[in-house]
């Protein structure tokens, strides 16, 4: 027997250690540069087949027997020169195979790193016990796409790279990334259950800027969600000091008798008919942001903005993003939730009224366990809400709905909490 392997040693070796992407890759390369049977020295660790191979009852190789496949785990009991002076494996229950390492392969892990961070699962990922080398078995657990993880290492076998999730398994690298993917759940969930005409949906994850949404364009009688830009305005002429919370405004018939005004007959609790009375600025955005205060909007549009002005205007459209005519009060989802936006970019005492409202059990903030600064808008058939979610990665979500109810925007808003909480 010692002469045979003498003989085999003058027969051409090559040893599996290629970083090959793949296995098929590894497969390819390998047969074109060596067309011929090229033998091992020795049993390879954990060893895999690139394509089905024969197995032999025999050691010369004669009478066939079975078969191996790729991936199929089997035990390599021996090596030796068969009369022939051909290398072959005796494989433990099965028989005997040629040792030619074009076909077969030691799969194994070639490479680990140590690299603990937060991930994000794609969907279509499978769990292993082990990076995805011959015999590793799949895991059932309790995760799920779009959720996070902690990745504590990477390892690279021949067949591609693998990330190890704590406390789960092991998962293609494919399969994870860096990026918070929730907002494309959101986005299939808005699709698969609130695609409607009715409806106009935007949603803005604030941390990373992803949005998604239904008709997010499409534009509606607003109602008093036109009132969102006016508290706006208002915060930025507190910030710039050019009135104060403590700065009074009278109540004089004028206030109700100017173009883009609302009727004082509608909601809030201020006198519907000028009573002659000095108001604060803090006490008409507590009106406007609680009640919806039509009066309290018809003073601050009159003394604060002069009755929507070319600076307010201009203003209002540059947050908006898109002209928004307060006459016609027509806007869409994602103008209202780039207004709500530029109030959470303020971060002023109007977000705490806006968080504290008459509204708050019904709409966008009805189910929701966290704090919800929002603007609701009623007019005809039109229901509206726009809102800041204030998660642990705070979102914008304005919600426009045309013939339909509160409990629907309710539904809307728990269903995406579900996603981004």
């Amino acid at each position: 027997m010692s002469k045979r392997f003498l003989l085999l040693l003058l027969v051409p070796i090559l040893f599996i250690g290629s970083q090959a992407a793949s296995v098929e890759q590894s497969e390819s390369s390998q047969t074109m540069a060596h067309p011929s049977e090229i033998y091992f020295s020795s049993i390879p660790a954990n060893p895999n087949v690139y394509r089905k191979i024969s197995v032999f009852s025999d050691p010369q190789l004669k009478k066939a027997k079975g078969e191996i496949l790729p991936n199929t785990p089997f035990t390599i009991e021996q090596l030796f020169v068969n009369d022939e002076r051909k290398a072959v494996f005796k494989i433990a229950d099965k028989g005997y195979v040629l040792a030619d390492s074009s076909v077969i392969f030691s799969d194994v892990v070639q490479e680990t790193q140590e690299k603990k961070q937060a991930m994000w699962l794609k969907p279509g990922f499978k769990v292993y016990d082990r990076p995805l080398i011959n015999g590793a078995q799949e895991k059932n657990t309790p995760l799920s796409p779009y959720t996070k993880v902690t990745v504590l290492r990477t390892a690279k076998t021949l067949r591609d790279e693998f990330v190890e999730i704590e406390g789960q398994g092991w998962v293609n690298k494919a399969f994870v990334t860096e990026k918070d993917n929730r907002m494309e759940k959101v986005q299939n969930l808005l699709n698969s259950k609130y695609n409607s005409s009715a409806y106009g949906i935007y949603v803005k994850q604030l941390e990373t800027g992803n949005t998604a949404g239904i008709n997010p364009q499409k534009e509606m009688y607003s109602a008093s969600v036109t009132k969102l830009p006016y508290l706006y305005y208002v915060q930025e002429q507190l910030n710039k000091k050019a009135i104060s919370p403590s700065t009074t405004y009278k109540y004089i018939p004028e206030v109700n008798d100017f173009k883009g005004g609302y009727e004082p007959e509608g909601s809030g609790s201020l006198s519907k008919t000028p009573d002659g009375k000095e108001y604060s600025v803090q006490e008409l955005v507590d009106k406007i942001a609680k009640e919806s205060d039509n009066v309290g909007h018809n003073i601050l549009n009159y003394y604060v903005t002069h009755q929507s002005d070319q600076d307010f205007q201009k203003t209002l459209d540059k947050i908006a993003k898109k002209h928004w005519d307060v006459e016609k009060r027509e806007a869409s989802a994602e103008m209202a939730g780039n207004v709500m936006e530029a109030v959470y970019q303020q971060n002023g005492p109007i977000i705490d009224a806006l968080s504290s409202t008459k509204y708050d059990d019904q709409r966008i903030a009805r189910d929701l366990p966290v704090k919800v600064a929002h603007k609701i808008g009623d007019a005809y058939d039109f229901r509206h809400d726009v809102a800041i979610v204030y998660t642990n990665s705070p979102y914008v979500i304005a919600i426009f709905t045309d013939h339909s109810n509160y409990d629907t925007i309710s539904n809307i808003s728990k269903d995406i909490y579900e996603v981004l909480k």
